[in-house]
């Protein structure tokens, strides 16, 4: 894969973890675009380690719509071409507050789906008039059927999974290809203190699923793969029982 990897949500463990692969792979810049850019010390150094020839790191705020594009483009003309965009930053938030505390549920969606298709719209145009280029957009199951446990952020994944399709059809014949990664609960960092659903998997599982899928040319990618199959079953769950499903 030509150019740079680049990570928006630099500090994401899942997406440091999928940078850590394509640098095996034999990609060799690494851009981490984050909040604090300059505490990812951590994170730059085991890129390093990986085999990485130069990790770039460049400040991003998700939340702020009018930065998007300027950053974009300013990095690929100061870097390159972008081969590999994963987008990777995003907030759980507390249900419980969002249920009451409408700003709060609107911070959810303001940044689980409103700036991701800001980002994805803008890096979008950009790989087209480069001609080629891979994305990756991390969805959730929770956006697959939402639950009433975690119905704010369900909602914005299942806005994000929607918006996503549409744009991996839109991008077909232009060089440029998406790839839709849908992750049951991943026990890290954003998950603790939570008790893991079934089926969970670790961001380095999530990482792997990721790499195969990117360097297999798929368009969805489920983690782990029987969850595809639970889905489809729980569509059938009647309403009255679902309501009742944990987070």
């Amino acid at each position: 894969m030509s150019g740079a990897v680049l990570i928006l949500g630099g500090r994401s463990e899942i997406g440091v973890a999928v940078a850590d692969r394509l640098v095996r792979r034999g990609n060799g810049k690494v851009i981490l675009a984050a909040r604090r850019s300059q505490d990812l010390d951590d994170q730059e150094a085991a890129l390093l380690r990986a085999g990485a020839d130069e990790v770039v790191r460049v400040e991003f705020d998700a939340a702020r719509l009018d930065t998007h594009e300027a950053l974009l483009r300013d990095l690929a003309e100061e870097h390159g071409p972008i081969g590999t965009a994963v987008i990777s930053f995003g907030i759980l938030g507390d249900q419980q507050r969002a249920e009451s505390e409408a700003a709060h549920a609107v911070d959810v969606v303001h940044i689980d789906y409103v700036a991701h298709v800001n980002v994805l719209t803008h890096l979008a145009n950009l790989l087209r008039e480069q001609g080629h280029g891979k994305i990756v957009v991390f969805s959730s199951v929770a956006g697959v059927r939402v639950r009433r446990a975690n119905y704010v952020y369900g909602s914005a994944k299942a806005g994000l999974d929607g918006f996503a399709n549409g744009l991996s059809d839109a991008l077909v014949g232009s060089g440029v290809s998406l790839l839709i990664v849908r992750p049951g609960f991943v026990i890290g960092r954003m998950t603790t203190g939570m008790d893991p659903a079934p089926w969970s998997s670790t961001p380095d599982q999530v990482a792997d699923a990721t790499d195969k899928a990117l360097h297999r040319g798929r368009r969805v990618v489920w983690v782990p793969g029987i969850l595809r199959w639970v889905f489809a079953a729980m569509h059938y769950v009647p309403q009255p029982l679902w309501r009742r499903m944990p987070r």
